[in-house]
């Protein structure tokens, strides 16, 4: 089975903008550590105020595991106070 690539459009309140890329950088290395995470990087928008996520899965088993993490659900839940807008999310697979 491919794998599940996701980009993620993270749209922080500009008062919350380094909360939020703190408390991501903080569940990276756990996030790298689950078994279906192949890669997961952060980025700063460079015009837009916004973080952007580009992840990689085993596939969406994987994803729904991480998602389902106390410190995944922590940070979602952090998202209701700091964010502007919903995340965007993009679920794609490689095209053959």
């Amino acid at each position: 089975m491919p794998h599940l690539y996701l980009f993620a459009k993270i749209t922080p309140k500009a008062e919350h903008l380094d909360d939020a890329r703190t408390a991501i950088q903080g569940i990276i290395a756990q996030t790298v550590a689950e078994e279906g995470c192949i890669q997961f990087h952060l980025h700063d928008g460079l015009d837009d105020g916004c973080l952007y996520l580009y992840e990689e899965w085993v596939n969406e088993d994987a994803l729904a595991h991480h998602y389902d993490q106390p410190y995944t659900k922590a940070v979602f839940e952090s998202y209701k106070e700091w964010l502007a807008a919903p995340v965007e999310g993009h679920k794609m697979r490689l095209a053959s």
